[in-house]
């Protein structure tokens, strides 16, 4: 610990800004990669509870809705009502996040399994940044045929 404070103490002025640049890239993206953790969990929260008026605060203006017997692109209100009418109509038992991801473009997207009564979905959402923030462009609940 001696040794590793005294390198750090006895080092030049560039290698001390390349070290202070690096600590501070990895504060910003950990707390990048935490927050889209916590907006995942957010979503998946919404979804397990069937809250359609939750679950519509990360809609984007308008976004593609892919569910059993009724699929369309949605303004905002409106598919806050689309999902309202398949969450009444299919209450959740469960809903498993299994998967998150994150493409180079900074899209980001779940994977889970939502499970009522008979059936159970595979769920996706994609979520795109639109200044500065993700919001859902694309939600789909499909049944095992879809697999």
């Amino acid at each position: 610990m001696t040794i590793n404070l005294l390198k750090i103490r006895f080092m030049k002025i560039p290698e001390f800004r390349m070290v202070a640049a690096l600590m501070f890239m990895f504060m910003i993206f950990g707390t990048m990669a935490v927050s889209a953790q916590t907006l995942n969990a957010k979503i998946a929260a919404a979804i397990r509870t069937a809250n359609s008026k939750d679950l519509s605060t990360y809609f984007n203006n308008t976004l593609d809705i892919a569910l059993p017997g009724n699929e369309g692109t949605f303004s905002k209100a409106q598919a806050e009502m689309v999902m309202r009418d398949f969450f009444s109509k299919n209450p959740p038992v469960s809903f498993t996040l299994n998967r998150e991801g994150r493409s180079k473009d900074g899209s980001e997207f779940g994977i889970g399994t939502y499970k009522c009564g008979k059936h159970e979905y595979r769920t996706s959402f994609l979520l795109k940044p639109v200044q500065g923030n993700l919001l859902i462009h694309q939600l789909r609940f499909g049944g095992d045929e879809d697999e």
